[in-house]
């Protein structure tokens, strides 16, 4: 059975419960989250999202997104237990995925928590899910410019970790902790600061 992953037609109609994208004279209803909503053409114009296309016994539904990076974590969210697709949207709709990565990588369950709809055994259970699942570097990008101008020393230092034979969920986790040491520290020093643990 095909299923659809990627939309491009002119936006028919746009509301915040949801738009209509028109291929070929055919409208498919689209749900949405806000994140990209906020980022959706004028009705009239094209528009192009990545879809998660949700199949069901007695249903049909697609999810758009602005970004393959939003629909990732919206699939993540997915495979929690507890979690459906209108929670998935909540969460998406509440953080951007560079905040969202931010508060899984520091196991901020207030804020996740801050979410409407998301209790604290929740917010607990997206964190312990999804922390080995997003990358350090990513999680960088959501603190802000100094933390993001030291993602690539942190990318090249789990780079190298790998080249050295290390597990790359082992080399991230060591940079990670070589990182938070000392968060100005260049490669060699993130590198050293993880062989030495």
């Amino acid at each position: 059975m095909g299923y659809i992953t990627r939309l491009k037609g002119e936006l028919a109609e746009k509301t915040p419960a949801g738009i209509v994208v028109d291929c070929g004279g055919v409208g498919y209803g689209v749900t949405v989250p806000l994140s990209t909503f906020d980022r959706l053409p004028a009705t009239g114009e094209q528009v192009c999202l990545n879809i998660h296309h949700l199949i069901r016994e007695d249903d049909e539904a697609l999810f758009g997104f602005a970004t393959a990076r939003e629909r990732r974590f919206f699939q993540a969210l997915l495979g929690i237990t507890g979690i459906g697709p209108k929670l998935a949207l909540a969460v998406l709709s509440g953080l951007t995925p560079r905040e969202l990565a931010a508060a899984i990588a520091e196991g901020d369950v207030r804020r996740l928590s801050s979410i409407s709809g998301v209790g604290k055994k929740t917010a607990e259970r997206i964190v312990m899910e999804l922390k080995d699942k997003v990358d350090p570097v990513e999680a960088l990008a959501g603190k802000g410019a100094e933390a993001e101008a030291a993602a690539p020393a942190l990318r090249d230092a789990i780079l190298s970790l790998v080249a050295l034979g290390n597990k790359p969920d082992e080399a991230r986790a060591m940079a990670q902790a070589a990182f938070e040491k000392n968060p100005k520290a260049t490669v060699q020093e993130l590198i050293r600061l993880a062989l030495r643990k």
